[in-house]
């Protein structure tokens, strides 16, 4: 019996660190590996990074189910997109076909907080979006249950046109010091660097 105010843990909200920042030729997008049940952590391996096309990816919290929806929905609309003008599509525009899927299940919602980002012709950037689809363009930010303790972090360390080592060790600094104070984010974590010449995925191992 779940007394009045307590949140049963099976409907508690799955755990996540993840997080987006622009450096100076590009964006990485990353996010610990856990995911949680209420308190029970039903995997050490999960995948919250996505690589949408070769120039733009997504870095999810909330149900993995949701979030593999929404990315192969948007990956598809991005292909056809290529295929019918000829052009690859931009972030903005990535991010504003993911605004309006999210925002068009408003009724249904897919319980995801989402960071997309990419590098186009107009540069790197990256978009933050709730579950109802609000867009909000940014340099950096995190969503997920750790998110407190990330924004902490990138708040103070944060620097325009840091170089790509630098950013990526800030990354996993920041991860590293969500997983401390969050029990629902940890066993590692999934890296997507995105630049002109392509997407690279790494692991790294905490």
């Amino acid at each position: 019996m779940v007394e009045q105010g307590q949140q049963h843990p099976y409907f508690a909200m799955p755990g996540a660190t993840t997080l987006g920042l622009i450096f100076s030729d590009g964006v990485i997008l990353a996010s610990e590996k856990r995911i949680t049940y209420g308190y029970f952590v039903t995997s050490k391996a999960g995948k919250k990074v996505f690589k949408i096309t070769d120039h733009v990816g997504a870095a999810c919290a909330g149900l993995v189910s949701d979030m593999q929806i929404l990315v192969r929905e948007v990956e598809a609309r991005a292909n056809l997109y290529e295929l019918d003008i000829n052009r690859k599509i931009s972030v903005r525009s990535a991010a504003k076909v993911m605004s309006n899927l999210l925002f068009g299940r408003r009724l249904f919602p897919l319980i995801t907080q989402t960071i997309i980002g990419g590098v186009d012709d107009e540069g790197p950037s990256i978009f933050v979006l709730d579950i109802l689809g609000s867009l909000i363009p940014d340099k950096y930010a995190a969503v997920g249950t750790g998110a407190e303790i990330a924004v902490g972090v990138l708040e103070e360390n944060y620097q325009e046109n840091m170089s790509l080592q630098d950013a990526k060790e800030m990354v996993i600094r920041t991860i590293k010091s969500a997983i401390s104070r969050d029990s629902r984010s940890g066993n590692g974590m999934d890296l997507l660097i995105i630049t002109k010449e392509g997407v690279i995925e790494e692991t790294v191992k905490l």
